[in-house]
């Protein structure tokens, strides 16, 4: 058994009824769960923790040996069960048999980029003519346009594929039909019932009944070249002289997709982040490689290193510079010219880190006059001019997690018309409200997915689009935040935090959206040392009774409720919750602490 604390559901998890944030603490695992974890604990002969870890995350006794190793032989379905799939793979094996050139049409952020330089690699190996048409933010918006698709056609491709983005381009993808180029989607979007007149696989078109929809783009992709080769190889394409590209070299580049685009870490999704995190421990792709070594990522790849130092490197070309620089990188050979797009990449993310704080500072001024001292209103839409379209969605990003509600960030030009990004709370679906708000004709345009939104407003129609929001979202997000609690896996001490359990942990993982990493409570830890670091950071030390002791971080909280109650603690008792990771600095693994909330040791009270 490890060293932990089980508390029992649903009291308060430790009496935590309201910590630092204003929330209760809850134990993730019911009476059934408790009992469930039990049995996995029996059954596999598993540690305690990880039995609960399991448990908590809905897997029972009889599918947790499978969980533990999640295959892509066991998960991965037919490409055919996805519609339109068929039709796609024989079109682009006419196109690769031909020698046609085929032009990608990819969206900007790391899924778009990633999934072009997928379909780039496997059109280089199989000896298929190929340019990467990445679209300016600024100056072309998202998804294809009529003149991209035209200097396409005029550079002789014969056949268009668009990824991560199409779904809803009639107008283009109607110009490329009649320009010659035919147009094949392979985007994952939430869809309208109205198609554009291409092959479109996206597993989230209403019609599509493969039950694939949670893939990102990149996934859709790697099963469209899973079809292709097939196609290819019953056709008699690959012989002694031309052997078949090796598929699965790919996944990192699908594991960094579905890390980055935060699809759910559940199912096949989980399978390609974990045979992909393998991959990359072998650093073998250069621009890989690059990002890593600039971006100071330290021990084996993590989804943390994807999600938090990769991915907004890769998004900061697209976002305030060269929208093509990532996918160039991510399908690069050449090490040296990989280093250089890193080090590019790794500039215009200071940029943007600069650039996005002071429009948050702006951003959030705007939020807290909108929603005032009582708290009201369920969604913020904060727009101004002079914001820089391109960190939109981080500041919403930003705003969403500050208030615990769904908020927008919408940069207004010149003309009167505003770009902007949303982001949701979980639970609560801003692509559906978003493809209604263009249906009412109070939006130009907009798309997306349950947990993020691109918007184009007019300036006039702003608070129209508040009120639409509120009329359509306030039930929603207030039964979500009525019901918000601090779910924690288990208790332990900083005793039992050592490498130990993390490997033991691991098992469980990769962990992400979909599949939580687990939370823990400290009981009773007293701070020893407090101190704010870097841009807006606390960092902490807290030991427990018997002496044992706990490095600690606590990201973006200086001047917050949060980091205001470290400060305040110090040299206290203090309950701790937060998720481990392992710090590598000095060649020794230590466990850290990467609080999430804190409430006073002696149970805090209802205010």
């Amino acid at each position: 058994m490890s060293e932990s604390l089980l508390a029992p559901s649903p009291r308060a998890f430790l009496g935590v009824e309201r910590s630092a944030l204003g929330r209760p603490w809850r134990d993730r695992l019911d009476a059934v769960g408790q009992a469930r974890a039990l049995a996995i604990a029996q059954l596999l002969g598993a540690d305690d923790l990880l039995a609960r870890v399991l448990a908590g995350r809905g897997v029972g006794p009889e599918a947790a040996e499978q969980f533990l190793d999640p295959t892509l032989r066991s998960l991965l379905p037919d490409p055919s069960s996805l519609l339109d799939m068929e039709a796609a793979a024989a079109r682009i094996a006419d196109a690769v048999e031909r020698g046609d050139r085929i032009a990608i049409f990819g969206d900007y952020d790391v899924d778009g980029a990633a999934a072009s330089a997928l379909l780039a690699d496997y059109f280089a190996k199989v000896g298929a003519p190929c340019l990467i048409h990445i679209p300016d933010r600024i100056f072309e918006g998202y998804g294809p346009n009529v003149e991209a698709v035209r200097n396409l056609a005029a550079g002789g491709a014969k056949l268009l594929i668009t990824v991560d983005c199409g779904t809803t381009s009639h107008g283009p993808l109607a110009e490329a039909r009649r320009l010659g180029l035919d147009p094949i989607v392979l985007d994952h979007h939430q869809a309208p019932e109205i198609l554009p007149e291409a092959i479109l696989v996206n597993p989230n078109r209403m019609d599509d009944l493969s039950g694939l929809g949670q893939m990102c783009a990149a996934g859709v992709v790697f099963m469209t070249l899973i079809a292709v080769n097939r196609v290819l190889r019953a056709r008699g394409f690959f012989g002694s002289e031309r052997g078949q590209p090796d598929l699965l070299a790919g996944l990192d580049l699908v594991a960094l997709a579905t890390i980055a685009d935060v699809a759910p870490l559940t199912g096949l999704n989980r399978a390609f982040v974990a045979k992909g995190l393998s991959l990359m421990r072998a650093r073998a792709r250069p621009g890989l490689k690059a990002l890593f070594d600039v971006a100071g990522a330290d021990g084996p790849p993590r989804p943390y290193h994807l999600g938090f130092l990769i991915g907004p490197r890769i998004n900061a070309g697209g976002r305030i510079g060269d929208a093509a620089l990532g996918a160039r990188l991510l399908s690069l050979d050449d090490p040296v010219e990989a280093r250089r797009i890193a080090e590019e990449l790794d500039r215009l993310n200071r940029e943007r880190q600069e650039m996005e704080r002071a429009t948050l500072a702006e951003a959030e001024g705007e939020a807290l006059a909108s929603i005032g001292l009582d708290d009201r209103g369920s969604v913020i839409v904060a727009a101004a001019e002079g914001w820089h379209p391109g960190i939109v969605g981080l500041v919403a990003s930003r705003l969403k997690e500050k208030f615990r509600r769904p908020a927008f960030a919408v940069a207004l030009g010149a003309d009167g018309m505003g770009t902007g990004s949303g982001r949701s709370i979980a639970g609560v679906d801003l692509g559906r409200v978003v493809r209604a708000g263009v249906e009412a004709g109070i939006l130009v345009k907009g798309g997306g997915h349950a947990m993020a939104a691109g918007v184009t407003v007019a300036r006039d129609r702003l608070d129209d689009f508040r009120r639409f929001l509120e009329e359509r979202l306030a039930s929603e997000v207030e039964a979500r935040r009525a019901g918000e609690a601090l779910l924690i896996d288990a208790a332990l001490t900083a005793a039992a935090a050592r490498p130990e359990l993390m490997a033991a942990l691991e098992r469980a993982g990769p962990f992400g959206a979909g599949n939580a990493e687990p939370v823990f409570a400290l009981p009773a830890h007293r701070l020893v040392d407090v101190a704010d670091v870097g841009t807006g950071h606390v960092r902490f030390r807290a030991q427990s009774g018997d002496g044992a002791r706990i490095d600690g971080i606590a990201f973006r909280v200086a001047g917050e409720p949060l980091g205001r109650a470290l400060h305040a603690g110090r040299g206290a008792l203090i309950h701790l919750a937060g998720t481990l990771a392992l710090d590598h600095w000095g060649g020794r693994d230590r466990v850290q602490l990467r609080l999430l909330d804190v409430a006073p040791a002696g149970g805090a009270r209802r205010a």
